[in-house]
């Protein structure tokens, strides 16, 4: 792979690999507003989304019941939510944690769409747009993943 100069804004330049590059944002502030984004997120999945699920909360046994789910679907969804939210706070995991949320709201969307019309329809796309700018930003994350799991199999 080749490598990269980028002038510094202190007129030196830096030398980066395309790699290191790829999956890191470039300031400061914006690795910390990503911080902040997937800390955010990860405990809304945990608390707000999963937990009523994993407690059998009326408000949430209510919707599976329309669903035809009943309860098992409701702790199925609630523990992929749960575990989907501790995994956005894993570096490594982070990506595909939010790949597979936002694989997870597709689904929420369209049983929002097709059977429950209800009042919460776009909230799940409104979720999608923060995931994929996590699944972007670290995307070399799972390249390491990737990596990793081929070593050890």
């Amino acid at each position: 792979m080749s490598e990269t100069a980028i002038p510094a804004p202190s007129g030196t330049s830096v030398t980066r690999t395309p790699s290191a590059a790829a999956g890191t944002p470039r300031s400061r502030g914006a690795r910390i507003s990503l911080g902040a984004l997937q800390v955010t997120l990860g405990l809304f999945y945990a608390f707000a989304s999963a937990l009523p699920k994993l407690i059998a909360h009326p408000s949430a046994a209510e919707g599976f019941d329309k669903l035809g789910w009943g309860s098992t679907g409701m702790y199925i969804i609630g523990a992929l939510e749960l575990a989907g939210g501790i995994a956005l706070l894993i570096p490594l995991l982070s990506s595909v944690a939010a790949v597979s949320l936002s694989a997870l709201m597709v689904g929420a969307f369209i049983v929002n769409v097709t059977v429950l019309h209800g009042p919460y329809v776009a909230t799940p796309l409104i979720l999608i747009l923060p995931l994929a700018l996590i699944a972007w930003a670290r995307r070399s994350h799972t390249t390491e993943l990737l990596r990793l799991v081929r070593r050890r199999a």
